[in-house]
């Protein structure tokens, strides 16, 4: 099961099983927050990142800086 189909009685389930009990109150809620970070981070893995290095690769006293505009 995908957290984009993530009812508010599995989402209590998930919780329990993670050792953090939810009031019945914010089953539906956590939820809906779960499916919203899914549907992020299925925009985000639909990034094509080409050549972009890795963030180690980045050296900042490399960085020429020019005023010009």
């Amino acid at each position: 099961m995908s957290s984009s189909d993530l009812a508010p009685p599995d989402a209590a389930r998930w919780a329990a099983r993670a050792g953090l009990p939810l009031p019945a109150d914010r089953h539906a809620a956590v939820a809906a927050v779960a499916h919203h970070i899914h549907s992020v981070v299925a925009v985000l893995r639909e990034l094509d990142f080409g050549d972009t290095p890795p963030a180690p690769a980045y050296r900042v006293e490399q960085e020429k800086h020019d005023a010009a505009v």
